[in-house]
Parts: structure tokens; sequence; C-alpha cells
């Protein structure tokens, strides 16, 4: 029988790896604003974190846990680098933040709906939550 906890940890952490992956990548256009640059480094670190807190979880639950991100953020990142050939790096970058966030909000939203799911998984899940919509929102507030 499957856990539902596993299922849902290794979805969101596909998704995370792929937020922390897309905020790597966002830093090497906004190379010359440093503030920004340094902002987006430090969003990848907490996605970082996020995806070993995850993915300690689903060890615990005695389950593999994920490692590589999902299709859909390899095509996000494409999208991105595409649309930044029609607008400044810097514009493109929050563009793509904005998106990507509010996709790994609504994301966990709809995991979190789940109610077969443990009192630790659900606080993994608003940590990811909460850390997605403050993503967005510094993006929100550059664009």
């Amino acid at each position: 029988m499957s856990n539902p906890n596993i299922e849902v940890l290794n979805d969101v952490t596909k998704t995370l790896i792929d937020s922390q992956k897309g905020y790597e990548k966002v830093c090497e256009v906004a190379d010359e604003n440093h503030g920004l640059r340094n902002k987006f480094k430090t969003l990848a670190y907490e996605r970082s974190e996020l995806v070993t807190a995850f993915q300690a979880r689903v060890r615990d639950l005695g389950g593999e846990p994920e490692t590589e991100g999902g299709t859909a953020g390899t095509l996000h990142r494409g999208w991105a680098e595409f649309t930044s050939l029609f607008m400044s790096d810097e514009k493109a970058a929050l563009e793509a933040v904005d998106d990507g966030e509010d996709y790994l909000g609504d994301r966990i939203d709809s995991k979190l709906k789940n109610s077969d799911l443990d009192p630790e998984t659900i606080e993994l899940l608003k940590r990811a939550k909460n850390s997605a919509r403050q993503g967005e929102n510094f993006a929100d507030a550059l664009t």
C-alpha cells in the first residue's frame, strides 16, 4: 500500500527542485544588479533547504526521495529563456519567478486538500507554500 505522505512530498520535491534551479538560472541574468542577484541566491538557498527537509521526511517515512526536478520546470525555464529575448533580462527573470512561485503555491494548495496527510507533512507543505508566496510577493513588488 502506498503512503500518501511520501507521494505528496515527492511530488512537491520535484517542483521545489525546479524552483531552486530556476532561482539559480535567474541569478545569471541578474548579474549586473548585485542586490537582485543576492536576493535570488538567498531564495535558491532557502529552496535547497526545503528540498533537504522534504527528502529527509520521505526517508523518515521509509520512502526513496526524489532527487530530480520535473518536466514542467524544464519547460518553464526554457520558456523564460525564450521570452528574455524580447524583454529586459531582469524583467523576464522577475516574471519567470512570479509565474513559478504562483505555480508552486497553487500546487501545494492542491496537495493540502488531501485529508490523509500527517501533521508533519502538512507543516512542511505550509512552510513551502509560505516560501512560494514570499517569492511571489518579492517578484510582484519589482514588476
